[in-house]
């Protein structure tokens, strides 16, 4: 898998299970990898609803982009987040954000249709996001 292979515009779907707060949620919306300085800005934006509550508008920025074989993933300030092997079909990445501990586990075997399966646990947080991608038109 090359990091051009992500360009464009995807649809996506999150499932999240709040252990913690024993909440459940849902966000539709879109990704978009677009060309920038060094790889792939990505943005996502889209309706983040949470059960007995409105529907809130929610975004995310990182910037994606290739170092030795790897796909790094890092905050859109340039901090790095993380990075996975781009062979991979099922690579794991983890990032500690002290005290919290982030993995997540990406699924390419169903390409172009792929996910990101998040697992945060910590002291502040116990949470599991699913995410879905697949292609989308516009």
């Amino acid at each position: 898998m090359r990091l051009s292979d992500f360009a464009g515009t995807w649809r996506l779907t999150k499932r999240l299970h709040d252990r913690r707060a024993g909440v459940e949620g849902h966000f539709e919306g879109k990704a978009r990898f677009t060309p920038a300085a060094t790889g792939l800005a990505y943005e996502e934006t889209g309706l983040l609803s949470l059960a007995g509550q409105r529907p809130l508008a929610a975004e995310r920025r990182y910037l994606w982009r290739e170092e030795a074989g790897r796909i790094a993933v890092d905050y859109a300030d340039g901090r790095p987040f993380h990075e996975f092997d781009a062979d991979d079909p099922a690579p794991l990445a983890e990032h500690l954000c002290a005290p919290d501990h982030y993995a997540v586990r990406y699924d390419f075997a169903g390409w172009p249709e792929w996910e990101a399966e998040w697992t945060v646990t910590g002291p502040r947080k116990d949470y599991l996001l699913r995410c879905r991608y697949s292609p989308s038109a516009s």
